[in-house]
């Protein structure tokens, strides 16, 4: 009998981030949704879903089905202070039924004032929501790669052999 083949032992690579993102800008009326890549760390916004409650998350399956995101984000309201309110919890609420749903990463980003600079910036009514997703889109792209850069410069420098 033949000896099996002897491979090095390799670590396995960690998990790749996740690359392709759908956003919501949440609200019990409408609903915006943003796509965007890591890669560009750019966001464009899809549509506003205006279906209330449940009824939102039909439309919602099919963009993901479209799409196929590697990861979701939800922005998350506050005061400017920071203090949660009802709205806070009801986007929370509305990021956890997503992640049990379609079983995909779920990202939280705080959105304070996305609708408004989106409404500053002169956006058509009917396109704000979507705007304000790909907003709150883009700054989790922001956080996220500051938080990697913060991370690899707190890092200890590998030794090489």
């Amino acid at each position: 009998m033949r000896e099996a083949a002897r491979f090095p032992s390799r670590p396995l690579p960690a998990p790749a981030a996740p690359q392709s993102f759908l956003a919501f800008d949440y609200g019990l009326v409408r609903t915006g949704v943003a796509s965007g890549q890591r890669l560009l760390g750019q966001a464009r916004p899809l549509q506003t879903i205006t279906a209330p409650g449940d009824a939102r998350f039909a439309p919602i399956a099919r963009l993901i089905a479209e799409w196929q995101p590697d990861a979701l984000v939800v922005g998350v309201p506050r005061h400017p202070d920071g203090a949660e309110h009802e709205n806070t919890r009801r986007a929370r609420r509305f990021a956890r039924q997503l992640q049990g749903r379609f079983h995909l990463p779920v990202f939280e980003v705080d959105e304070r004032y996305s609708t408004v600079e989106v409404e500053a910036g002169g956006a058509r009514r009917a396109d704000v929501d979507a705007a304000a997703a790909a907003l709150i889109l883009e700054q989790y792209f922001r956080e996220s790669e500051a938080a990697t850069r913060a991370a690899a410069a707190s890092s200890p420098p590998e030794e090489t052999p």
